[in-house]
């Protein structure tokens, strides 16, 4: 399976210049997510050529493109419900964390107690999804639904921002716990895995090109590649990104 917008965003880029072609998912230092990222494409029947109408910003150009889907897909889905989707929306605009906006205001007034509190759970994750009903009848905020990180590819750096905003969004939350999820268009099962695997701050990663990655993996990779990409398909921490609306609208 392979989302409606992958094929605007998955293609070829020139590598250094040069008349080489890479994937524009490929870590270009490392031939196997290379192969990987082309096995990819090949199996999505996009041709090597580079075409000025792929995003120049793929890492913005996957959030809008998450947002913009969901949006659509979640009021096909569910219509009964008041969906609220938004791009980077802080989570103090929601009722689990709407406590977190009178902290902000405090340390405004008391700059001392930043140094002991800290602002990192002044959060905008890449894609909210809000519902405008809240268990409060006396708060107007919407209720967090889901909170997702949309990463075009997986490195360590990105891993533990993921890590580091979801933990904190579990910790300071009031009420029920948003889903939590990543989206992602990385073409190595192993970098995919040190995200997946976790210890829970992520509920599921899905991948944009799920059914192409399986086919890539089975065409071009290795042993280790194929080991990391079984466990995380039969344990269902990975899963297609056609899944995540409907999982949304039916939770």
């Amino acid at each position: 399976m392979t989302t409606s917008f992958a094929s605007h965003l998955l293609g070829w880029k020139r590598l250094d210049k040069s008349s080489t072609l890479v994937a524009n998912t490929a870590d270009t230092s490392s031939e196997t997510s290379k192969a990987l990222a082309a096995a990819i494409l090949e199996h999505l029947a996009i041709a090597p050529v580079v075409h000025g109408t792929n995003p120049k910003e793929l890492g913005p150009a996957l959030e809008y493109a998450v947002s913009g889907d969901l949006s659509d897909a979640l009021g096909r889905l569910a219509p009964a419900r008041a969906w609220q989707v938004d791009h980077r929306e802080l989570v103090t605009a929601f009722s689990q964390y709407a406590h977190l906006a009178r902290l902000s205001q405090l340390l405004s007034e008391h700059p001392e107690l930043r140094a002991e509190l800290g602002r990192d759970y002044l959060i905008k994750p890449d894609v909210t999804v809000g519902i405008e009903e809240s268990p409060d009848p006396e708060d107007k905020r919407p209720f967090l639904h889901a909170a997702v990180s949309c990463k075009w590819t997986i490195r360590s750096d990105r891993v533990q921002n993921i890590r580091h905003e979801f933990l904190q969004m579990i910790r300071h939350r009031r009420g029920r716990l948003p889903h939590l999820v990543t989206v992602t268009a990385e073409p190595m099962p192993s970098r995919i895995a040190a995200i997946a695997r976790g210890t829970g701050e992520v509920d599921a990663v899905y991948h944009i090109a799920f059914e192409s990655l399986t086919a890539a993996v089975n065409a071009v990779g290795s042993g280790q590649q194929k080991d990391d990409w079984q466990e995380c398909v039969e344990q269902r921490r990975v899963l297609p990104y056609e899944e995540l609306a409907s999982t949304l609208a039916g939770w």
